[in-house]
């Protein structure tokens, strides 16, 4: 492996040119007409414009990507987060044309990309699942029959869904068949595919998930848990490790849920499996993500592991150089994603030019960016400006650096969610670790405003 093309855009692909560079590794960006001038078209060593600024005319473009790679001779492609990372078709291609996929194989992706399969594995080594449907439910009456003995409330999930979508909640048996129905037909035109599987909602649960990393000799390790508890709508807002909500017993019997799951599904690269944790600590698989997450860096600040590059590594063969026993854990990491929507307003996205842009420094404070004064925003992609991450001896001095750090990031041009993440970072709930995973929805709900520094420097 000697020249990695990045299929993807974003800080994930700053991130991943610079993990290329540390190794030696020679660099392609791809870019639509949007991204001429983004930071990850700068730092490449090569950069190709693949089409049209919306994605399906050109990050989830498979030949233009393709072609890319055979104009510039490369002979690996990273596919970052999103777009296509978690496509196994992708991959499958990939390694048809003798391209490196970095990532796992496309039948691992395949396998665990599907919920009724991945839940399948999980049962049968043993990892707890949450009470649902044996496997797809495809028609009325056998849902009508699964729903009864799972009982209420129900999720009814798109088996091809991801990132919140593809979901349904049916409260009681009266809205059940409705829901089901538009469910599949959610589903057939959202993924193109209309299966659908029943799972027990978990009422008030946390989300945590495990990072894990498998090489292709049969070695595995866990490098602790995430908590992703604090979300809207089922995005991330911030993320925490370690998690305040688990004892160091139930801390080792998640880890090794998760490296138990990985090597049921032979599975080589760096990974996360997901759980929901209930009010009386037991935890269930939910799903698992065949790919970097946006917040590794929450994991390599707390291990001082270099997730992207050990990922590198694996995908050239290389052993892990890490057992379980090699992994410490330092300190408490908090990451707060900065993007350009409008807390005040429903969180409205807000793209359009950074007037200035200027990140905050100091000890334990890390910036994941693709930006810079006088960059344009697209409003083609996600709205994610940064991630901010800090570390700290322990969680107080974290959420106090990131309070200070906050007040040091300075945006304007746009709206952002930096007040947002003032007001978390000074909510009596968030700071005693009092919140699931409907907190930010529920706060919505009641009016709450999410304003406190009147000094701040987002524009009008």
């Amino acid at each position: 492996m000697k020249k990695v093309l990045i299929a993807n855009r974003g800080e994930i692909a700053v991130r991943i040119i610079r993990a290329c560079h540390d190794l030696g590794l020679e660099t392609v960006a791809v870019y639509s007409q949007a991204d001429a001038e983004a930071l990850h078209v700068l730092f490449a060593d090569e950069a190709v414009c693949i089409g049209e600024p919306p994605a399906n005319r050109s990050y989830l473009k498979i030949p233009n990507i393709l072609s890319a790679c055979e104009i510039t001779g490369a002979d690996a492609l990273h596919p970052g987060y999103g777009f296509l990372s978690e496509n196994a078709n992708f991959a499958s291609i990939c390694e048809s044309c003798g391209l490196n996929f970095i990532g796992p194989s496309a039948e691992s992706i395949a396998q665990l990309g599907d919920k009724a399969q991945a839940k399948a594995l999980a049962k049968s080594v043993g990892c707890p699942v949450i009470p649902g449907s044996d496997g797809i439910v495809s028609d009325s009456d056998a849902a009508l029959e699964a729903a009864k003995e799972i009982g209420f409330p129900i999720f009814i999930k798109a088996v091809a869904g991801g990132g919140g979508k593809g979901i349904r909640i049916a409260q009681n048996m009266d809205e059940f068949l409705r829901l089901f129905s538009a469910a599949r037909t959610e589903a057939e035109v959202c993924f193109g595919n209309p299966e659908v599987y029943l799972e027990k909602m978990i009422v008030g649960p946390r989300h945590i998930e495990v990072q894990i990393m498998g090489d292709k000799h049969g070695n595995y390790v866990h490098l602790g848990e995430r908590d992703c508890t604090i979300q809207r709508r089922r995005q991330k807002l911030i993320e925490e490790a370690p998690s305040p909500a688990l004892t160091p017993e139930l801390r080792k019997q998640i880890g090794e849920a998760a490296v138990n799951l990985a090597k049921a599904a032979k599975y080589h690269s760096v990974g996360t499996v997901e759980f929901l944790l209930d009010k009386e600590k037991n935890f269930y698989f939910m799903e698992m993500n065949t790919r970097i997450q946006v917040e590794h860096t929450v994991t390599e600040e707390l291990t001082g592991i270099d997730l992207v590059r050990e990922q590198l590594r694996i995908a050239m063969g290389e052993e892990l150089r890490l057992k379980q026993s090699d992994i410490r854990f330092d300190g408490h990491v908090i990451q707060c994603r900065i993007n350009a929507e409008n807390p005040a307003n429903n969180f409205a996205p807000s793209p359009g030019k950074l007037e200035y842009y200027l990140p905050p420094g100091g000890p334990h404070v890390r910036v994941d960016s693709a930006c810079y004064s006088g960059y344009q925003i697209p409003h083609h992609y996600d709205s994610m400006i940064a991630k901010l991450i800090i570390r700290g001896e322990n969680r107080e001095q974290a959420i106090t650096t990131m309070q200070r750090a906050l007040k040091e990031f300075h945006i304007g041009g746009v709206k952002s969610t930096i007040p947002f993440h003032q007001y978390m970072m000074l909510n009596p709930d968030f700071i005693e670790s009092r919140y699931d995973i409907k907190y930010i929805d529920d706060l919505i709900e009641s009016g709450a405003e999410f304003q406190i520094d009147s000094k701040k420097k987002d524009s009008e």
